[in-house]
Protein backbone atom coordinates (compact mmCIF):
# COMPACT_ATOMS: atom_id res chain seq x y z
CA UNK A 1 0.00 0.00 0.00
CA UNK A 2 1.33 3.46 -0.97
CA UNK A 3 2.05 5.74 1.96
CA UNK A 4 1.06 9.40 1.97
CA UNK A 5 4.69 10.62 1.59
CA UNK A 6 5.10 8.25 -1.37
CA UNK A 7 1.90 9.54 -2.97
CA UNK A 8 3.12 13.09 -2.40
CA UNK A 9 6.47 12.30 -4.01
CA UNK A 10 4.71 10.80 -7.03
CA UNK A 11 2.58 13.94 -7.40
CA UNK A 12 5.65 16.17 -7.21
CA UNK A 13 7.33 14.06 -9.89
CA UNK A 14 4.34 14.66 -12.17
CA UNK A 15 4.26 18.39 -11.40
CA UNK A 16 7.99 19.12 -11.82
CA UNK A 17 10.61 19.69 -12.79
CA UNK A 18 11.87 21.55 -9.75
CA UNK A 19 15.40 22.74 -9.09
CA UNK A 20 17.95 20.12 -8.06
CA UNK A 21 17.91 21.60 -4.53
CA UNK A 22 14.25 22.55 -4.14
CA UNK A 23 13.37 25.66 -2.14
CA UNK A 24 9.60 25.76 -1.91
CA UNK A 25 7.04 28.10 -0.40
CA UNK A 26 3.89 26.64 1.15
CA UNK A 27 0.67 28.49 1.94
CA UNK A 28 -0.36 27.43 5.45
CA UNK A 29 -3.66 28.46 7.01
CA UNK A 30 -3.09 26.41 10.14
CA UNK A 31 -5.80 23.92 9.21
CA UNK A 32 -5.15 20.21 8.86
CA UNK A 33 -4.80 20.21 5.08
CA UNK A 34 -2.15 22.93 4.76
CA UNK A 35 -0.34 21.81 7.93
CA UNK A 36 0.03 18.31 6.50
CA UNK A 37 1.13 19.79 3.20
CA UNK A 38 3.90 21.75 4.91
CA UNK A 39 5.21 18.61 6.63
CA UNK A 40 5.05 16.53 3.46
CA UNK A 41 6.77 19.22 1.44
CA UNK A 42 9.50 19.67 4.05
CA UNK A 43 10.24 15.95 4.08
CA UNK A 44 10.30 15.77 0.29
CA UNK A 45 12.53 18.83 -0.07
CA UNK A 46 14.90 17.77 2.73
CA UNK A 47 15.54 14.44 1.00
CA UNK A 48 16.86 16.50 -1.92
CA UNK A 49 18.90 18.94 0.15
CA UNK A 50 16.27 21.67 0.08
CA UNK A 51 13.70 23.13 2.43
CA UNK A 52 10.39 24.99 2.59
CA UNK A 53 9.18 28.33 3.86
CA UNK A 54 5.67 28.34 5.30
CA UNK A 55 3.69 31.49 4.51
CA UNK A 56 0.93 32.06 7.07
CA UNK A 57 -1.73 34.69 6.33
CA UNK A 58 -3.31 36.49 9.27
CA UNK A 59 -6.52 37.48 7.48
CA UNK A 60 -7.93 39.46 10.38
CA UNK A 61 -11.47 38.27 9.70
CA UNK A 62 -11.82 36.75 13.16
CA UNK A 63 -10.74 38.05 16.54
CA UNK A 64 -8.47 35.04 17.09
CA UNK A 65 -6.74 35.15 13.71
CA UNK A 66 -3.46 36.67 14.98
CA UNK A 67 -3.22 34.16 17.81
CA UNK A 68 -3.98 31.28 15.42
CA UNK A 69 -1.25 32.47 13.05
CA UNK A 70 1.25 32.62 15.91
CA UNK A 71 0.23 29.15 17.12
CA UNK A 72 0.63 27.76 13.62
CA UNK A 73 4.09 29.29 13.30
CA UNK A 74 5.06 27.74 16.64
CA UNK A 75 3.85 24.30 15.58
CA UNK A 76 5.78 24.51 12.34
CA UNK A 77 8.91 25.65 14.13
CA UNK A 78 8.65 22.56 16.32
CA UNK A 79 8.85 20.48 13.15
CA UNK A 80 11.85 22.40 11.85
CA UNK A 81 9.91 24.47 9.32
CA UNK A 82 10.65 28.17 8.96
CA UNK A 83 7.63 30.43 8.58
CA UNK A 84 6.60 33.99 7.92
CA UNK A 85 3.32 35.56 9.05
CA UNK A 86 1.71 37.87 6.48
CA UNK A 87 -0.96 40.33 7.61
CA UNK A 88 -3.77 41.44 5.32
CA UNK A 89 -5.09 44.97 5.31
CA UNK A 90 -8.46 45.57 6.94
CA UNK A 91 -11.12 43.73 4.92
CA UNK A 92 -14.77 44.62 5.37
CA UNK A 93 -17.84 45.32 3.25
CA UNK A 94 -19.53 43.65 0.30
CA UNK A 95 -17.99 40.64 -1.41
CA UNK A 96 -15.78 40.00 1.59
CA UNK A 97 -14.95 36.36 0.83
CA UNK A 98 -14.00 37.03 -2.78
CA UNK A 99 -11.89 40.06 -1.88
CA UNK A 100 -10.20 38.20 0.96
CA UNK A 101 -9.39 35.29 -1.36
CA UNK A 102 -7.85 37.61 -3.97
CA UNK A 103 -5.88 39.46 -1.29
CA UNK A 104 -4.53 36.19 0.14
CA UNK A 105 -3.29 35.03 -3.24
CA UNK A 106 -1.71 38.39 -3.92
CA UNK A 107 0.17 38.61 -0.63
CA UNK A 108 1.22 34.95 -0.80
CA UNK A 109 2.53 35.29 -4.36
CA UNK A 110 4.44 38.45 -3.48
CA UNK A 111 6.04 36.81 -0.44
CA UNK A 112 7.00 33.69 -2.42
CA UNK A 113 8.54 35.80 -5.15
CA UNK A 114 10.41 38.05 -2.72
CA UNK A 115 11.80 35.00 -0.90
CA UNK A 116 13.15 33.59 -4.16
CA UNK A 117 10.82 30.58 -3.90
CA UNK A 118 8.61 30.81 -6.99
CA UNK A 119 6.90 27.43 -6.47
CA UNK A 120 3.99 28.11 -4.11
CA UNK A 121 2.31 24.92 -2.84
CA UNK A 122 -1.40 25.01 -1.95
CA UNK A 123 -3.25 22.45 0.18
CA UNK A 124 -6.39 21.79 -1.87
CA UNK A 125 -7.32 18.11 -1.78
CA UNK A 126 -9.64 15.66 -3.53
CA UNK A 127 -12.81 16.80 -1.73
CA UNK A 128 -12.01 20.47 -2.44
CA UNK A 129 -11.71 19.60 -6.11
CA UNK A 130 -15.04 17.77 -6.14
CA UNK A 131 -16.76 20.74 -4.48
CA UNK A 132 -15.20 23.17 -6.95
CA UNK A 133 -16.38 21.13 -9.93
CA UNK A 134 -19.88 20.81 -8.49
CA UNK A 135 -20.17 24.53 -7.79
CA UNK A 136 -18.97 25.56 -11.23
CA UNK A 137 -21.05 22.97 -13.05
CA UNK A 138 -24.16 24.28 -11.26
CA UNK A 139 -23.61 27.71 -12.79
CA UNK A 140 -24.22 26.58 -16.35
CA UNK A 141 -23.15 24.42 -19.26
CA UNK A 142 -19.41 24.18 -19.67
CA UNK A 143 -18.77 25.27 -16.13
CA UNK A 144 -17.34 22.04 -14.77
CA UNK A 145 -13.83 23.36 -14.36
CA UNK A 146 -11.59 22.11 -11.60
CA UNK A 147 -8.58 23.64 -9.92
CA UNK A 148 -5.39 23.03 -11.89
CA UNK A 149 -2.65 21.06 -10.20
CA UNK A 150 -0.09 23.37 -11.82
CA UNK A 151 -0.64 26.91 -13.09
CA UNK A 152 1.58 29.89 -13.79
CA UNK A 153 0.65 33.26 -12.36
CA UNK A 154 3.22 35.66 -13.74
CA UNK A 155 6.47 34.87 -11.93
CA UNK A 156 4.96 32.46 -9.38
CA UNK A 157 3.88 28.86 -10.04
CA UNK A 158 0.91 27.53 -8.05
CA UNK A 159 1.24 23.82 -7.29
CA UNK A 160 -1.50 21.64 -5.77
CA UNK A 161 0.04 18.21 -5.10
CA UNK A 162 -2.82 16.90 -2.92
CA UNK A 163 -5.66 16.83 -5.46
CA UNK A 164 -5.69 13.02 -5.39
CA UNK A 165 -5.59 12.81 -1.58
CA UNK A 166 -8.66 12.44 0.60
CA UNK A 167 -8.79 14.92 3.51
CA UNK A 168 -9.13 12.12 6.06
CA UNK A 169 -5.68 10.82 5.10
CA UNK A 170 -4.16 14.18 5.98
CA UNK A 171 -5.67 14.16 9.46
CA UNK A 172 -4.52 10.60 10.09
CA UNK A 173 -1.03 11.66 9.04
CA UNK A 174 -1.00 14.59 11.48
CA UNK A 175 -2.38 12.55 14.37
CA UNK A 176 0.29 9.89 13.83
CA UNK A 177 2.91 12.60 14.22
CA UNK A 178 1.23 14.17 17.24
CA UNK A 179 0.66 17.49 15.51
CA UNK A 180 -2.46 19.60 16.05
CA UNK A 181 -4.18 22.06 13.74
CA UNK A 182 -6.63 24.97 13.80
CA UNK A 183 -10.31 24.41 13.02
CA UNK A 184 -11.83 27.36 11.18
CA UNK A 185 -15.41 27.94 12.45
CA UNK A 186 -16.37 29.57 9.14
CA UNK A 187 -16.14 26.10 7.58
CA UNK A 188 -19.52 25.39 9.24
CA UNK A 189 -21.35 28.55 8.12
CA UNK A 190 -23.99 27.68 5.54
CA UNK A 191 -24.08 31.20 4.11
CA UNK A 192 -20.97 30.21 2.16
CA UNK A 193 -21.61 28.25 -1.03
CA UNK A 194 -18.71 25.85 -0.56
CA UNK A 195 -19.90 24.94 2.93
CA UNK A 196 -23.37 24.07 1.60
CA UNK A 197 -21.88 21.80 -1.05
CA UNK A 198 -19.57 20.19 1.51
CA UNK A 199 -22.42 19.46 3.89
CA UNK A 200 -24.55 18.07 1.06
CA UNK A 201 -21.73 15.71 0.12
CA UNK A 202 -20.02 15.54 -3.27
CA UNK A 203 -18.39 12.34 -4.45
CA UNK A 204 -14.81 13.05 -5.60
CA UNK A 205 -15.21 10.40 -8.29
CA UNK A 206 -17.69 12.71 -10.02
CA UNK A 207 -14.80 14.94 -11.06
CA UNK A 208 -13.51 12.39 -13.58
CA UNK A 209 -16.72 12.41 -15.63
CA UNK A 210 -16.81 16.19 -15.45
CA UNK A 211 -13.18 16.32 -16.57
CA UNK A 212 -13.87 14.22 -19.65
CA UNK A 213 -16.82 16.42 -20.60
CA UNK A 214 -14.73 19.52 -20.06
CA UNK A 215 -11.92 18.11 -22.19
CA UNK A 216 -14.32 17.72 -25.14
CA UNK A 217 -15.43 21.34 -24.74
CA UNK A 218 -11.85 22.61 -24.61
CA UNK A 219 -10.76 20.59 -27.64
CA UNK A 220 -13.67 21.98 -29.64
CA UNK A 221 -12.80 25.51 -28.55
CA UNK A 222 -9.14 25.03 -29.47
CA UNK A 223 -10.04 23.73 -32.94
CA UNK A 224 -12.40 26.67 -33.48
CA UNK A 225 -9.78 29.24 -32.46
CA UNK A 226 -7.15 27.63 -34.67
CA UNK A 227 -9.48 28.07 -37.66
CA UNK A 228 -10.86 31.58 -37.22
CA UNK A 229 -8.94 33.56 -34.57
CA UNK A 230 -5.89 35.72 -35.35
CA UNK A 231 -3.92 37.09 -32.41
CA UNK A 232 -2.02 40.35 -32.84
CA UNK A 233 0.93 41.47 -30.77
CA UNK A 234 -0.69 44.88 -30.29
CA UNK A 235 -3.08 43.20 -27.87
CA UNK A 236 -6.16 42.41 -29.92
CA UNK A 237 -7.77 39.50 -31.75
CA UNK A 238 -9.68 39.26 -35.02
CA UNK A 239 -12.38 36.61 -34.93
CA UNK A 240 -13.62 35.73 -38.42
CA UNK A 241 -16.95 34.17 -37.44
CA UNK A 242 -20.53 35.28 -36.72
CA UNK A 243 -20.67 33.30 -33.48
CA UNK A 244 -18.38 31.27 -31.26
CA UNK A 245 -18.37 28.47 -28.70
CA UNK A 246 -18.85 30.13 -25.34
CA UNK A 247 -15.67 28.56 -23.97
CA UNK A 248 -13.63 29.93 -26.90
CA UNK A 249 -15.06 33.42 -26.53
CA UNK A 250 -14.45 33.35 -22.77
CA UNK A 251 -10.79 32.44 -23.34
CA UNK A 252 -10.37 35.30 -25.83
CA UNK A 253 -12.01 37.84 -23.52
CA UNK A 254 -9.76 36.73 -20.69
CA UNK A 255 -6.58 37.08 -22.74
CA UNK A 256 -7.42 40.40 -24.40
CA UNK A 257 -8.63 41.84 -21.10
CA UNK A 258 -5.57 40.68 -19.19
CA UNK A 259 -7.76 38.95 -16.61
CA UNK A 260 -6.88 36.04 -14.35
CA UNK A 261 -10.40 34.64 -14.70
CA UNK A 262 -13.08 34.49 -17.37
CA UNK A 263 -16.19 36.73 -17.33
CA UNK A 264 -19.51 35.44 -16.02
CA UNK A 265 -20.75 32.45 -18.01
CA UNK A 266 -24.25 33.78 -18.63
CA UNK A 267 -23.06 37.02 -20.21
CA UNK A 268 -20.47 35.18 -22.33
CA UNK A 269 -23.02 32.62 -23.55
CA UNK A 270 -25.48 35.32 -24.61
CA UNK A 271 -22.83 37.14 -26.66
CA UNK A 272 -21.35 33.94 -28.10
CA UNK A 273 -24.63 32.90 -29.74
CA UNK A 274 -24.46 35.93 -32.04
CA UNK A 275 -21.48 38.25 -31.95
CA UNK A 276 -22.41 41.93 -31.91
CA UNK A 277 -20.98 45.24 -30.69
CA UNK A 278 -20.58 44.88 -26.93
CA UNK A 279 -18.30 45.46 -23.96
CA UNK A 280 -17.63 42.55 -21.63
CA UNK A 281 -14.83 41.79 -19.18
CA UNK A 282 -12.98 45.00 -20.04
CA UNK A 283 -13.01 44.08 -23.75
CA UNK A 284 -14.76 45.79 -26.66
CA UNK A 285 -16.25 43.67 -29.46
CA UNK A 286 -16.51 45.72 -32.67
CA UNK A 287 -16.73 44.99 -36.43
CA UNK A 288 -13.30 44.33 -37.94
CA UNK A 289 -13.88 47.00 -40.61
CA UNK A 290 -10.85 47.64 -42.79
CA UNK A 291 -8.94 44.82 -41.07
CA UNK A 292 -11.18 42.23 -42.70
CA UNK A 293 -14.34 40.28 -42.07
CA UNK A 294 -15.61 39.31 -38.67
CA UNK A 295 -15.01 41.00 -35.34
CA UNK A 296 -12.24 42.61 -33.36
CA UNK A 297 -11.81 41.96 -29.65
CA UNK A 298 -9.91 44.94 -28.22
CA UNK A 299 -9.16 46.23 -24.75
CA UNK A 300 -11.71 48.78 -23.54
CA UNK A 301 -9.75 52.07 -23.20
CA UNK A 302 -11.63 53.11 -20.05
CA UNK A 303 -10.74 49.78 -18.41
CA UNK A 304 -6.97 50.16 -18.88
CA UNK A 305 -4.90 50.41 -15.72
CA UNK A 306 -3.36 53.79 -14.84
CA UNK A 307 0.29 54.41 -15.74
CA UNK A 308 2.94 52.83 -13.54
CA UNK A 309 6.58 53.59 -12.83
CA UNK A 310 8.60 52.30 -15.75
CA UNK A 311 11.37 49.78 -15.26
CA UNK A 312 12.66 46.86 -17.31
CA UNK A 313 10.34 43.81 -17.31
CA UNK A 314 7.53 45.61 -15.48
CA UNK A 315 4.00 44.58 -16.54
CA UNK A 316 1.30 47.17 -17.15
CA UNK A 317 -2.44 46.48 -17.27
CA UNK A 318 -1.74 42.75 -16.82
CA UNK A 319 -1.07 42.69 -20.58
CA UNK A 320 2.20 44.32 -21.66
CA UNK A 321 5.72 43.63 -20.40
CA UNK A 322 8.35 46.34 -20.96
CA UNK A 323 11.39 44.73 -22.59
CA UNK A 324 13.76 47.72 -22.66
CA UNK A 325 15.45 49.81 -19.97
CA UNK A 326 13.31 52.98 -19.86
CA UNK A 327 14.53 56.55 -19.39
CA UNK A 328 14.85 57.49 -15.69
CA UNK A 329 11.68 58.87 -14.12
CA UNK A 330 9.40 57.73 -16.94
CA UNK A 331 6.01 56.05 -16.66
CA UNK A 332 4.52 53.13 -18.59
CA UNK A 333 0.84 53.30 -19.56
CA UNK A 334 -1.76 53.68 -22.28
CA UNK A 335 -1.24 55.88 -25.32
CA UNK A 336 -4.78 57.14 -24.79
CA UNK A 337 -5.85 60.37 -26.49
CA UNK A 338 -2.35 60.78 -27.95
CA UNK A 339 -3.30 58.00 -30.39
CA UNK A 340 -4.43 60.85 -32.66
CA UNK A 341 -0.75 61.63 -33.32
CA UNK A 342 -0.15 58.11 -34.64
CA UNK A 343 -3.24 57.51 -36.79
CA UNK A 344 -1.27 55.81 -39.53
CA UNK A 345 0.70 53.46 -37.28
CA UNK A 346 0.50 49.98 -38.84
CA UNK A 347 -2.97 50.77 -40.17
CA UNK A 348 -4.50 50.05 -36.77
CA UNK A 349 -7.87 51.37 -35.60
CA UNK A 350 -7.81 54.21 -33.09
CA UNK A 351 -9.52 51.94 -30.58
CA UNK A 352 -6.50 49.63 -30.60
CA UNK A 353 -3.95 52.46 -30.58
CA UNK A 354 -5.50 54.07 -27.52
CA UNK A 355 -4.93 50.89 -25.50
CA UNK A 356 -1.35 50.26 -26.62
CA UNK A 357 1.50 51.04 -24.22
CA UNK A 358 3.80 54.03 -24.37
CA UNK A 359 6.39 55.71 -22.15
CA UNK A 360 6.07 59.24 -20.80
CA UNK A 361 8.99 61.15 -19.37
CA UNK A 362 9.00 63.28 -16.22
CA UNK A 363 9.03 66.53 -18.22
CA UNK A 364 6.24 67.46 -20.61
CA UNK A 365 4.74 63.96 -20.58
CA UNK A 366 5.04 63.60 -24.35
CA UNK A 367 4.53 59.97 -25.39
CA UNK A 368 7.40 57.80 -26.53
CA UNK A 369 5.70 55.42 -28.99
CA UNK A 370 6.07 52.68 -30.04
CA UNK A 371 8.05 51.05 -27.24
CA UNK A 372 9.71 47.66 -26.82
CA UNK A 373 6.89 45.85 -25.07
CA UNK A 374 5.43 42.37 -25.44
CA UNK A 375 1.76 41.43 -25.22
CA UNK A 376 1.92 39.16 -22.17
CA UNK A 377 -1.50 38.44 -20.65
CA UNK A 378 -1.84 36.04 -17.69
CA UNK A 379 -1.00 32.49 -18.72
CA UNK A 380 -4.00 30.14 -18.93
CA UNK A 381 -4.26 27.33 -16.45
CA UNK A 382 -2.82 24.04 -17.57
CA UNK A 383 -4.88 21.57 -19.55
CA UNK A 384 -6.45 18.48 -18.01
CA UNK A 385 -6.29 19.83 -14.43
CA UNK A 386 -8.28 16.88 -13.00
CA UNK A 387 -5.71 14.26 -13.98
CA UNK A 388 -2.60 15.81 -12.47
Amino acid sequence: MTTLPEAFAAAMARLGPFTAVPRLSVAVSGGADSSALALLAQGWAAERGGDVLALIVDHGLRQDSAAEAALTASRLQGSGIASRVLTLADLHGAGLQERARAARYEILAAAARDAGRPHLLLGHHEADQAETVAMRAARGAGGAEGMPAWSARRDVVLVRPLLRVEPGELRVYLRARGIGWVEDPSNLLRRFERVRWRQAGVAPAATEAAAMARRVVEMEAAAFLARVATFHGEGFVRLDAPSAPASALAALLRSVGGADYKPRQGAVAALAQKLRPATLGGVRVVPAGRLGSGWLLCREPAACAPPIEARASVIWDQRFRLDAEPPPGSHFGALGADAAQFRKFNGLPTLVLRTMPCLRGPGDGAPLFPVQARFSPPAPVTSLPFFS
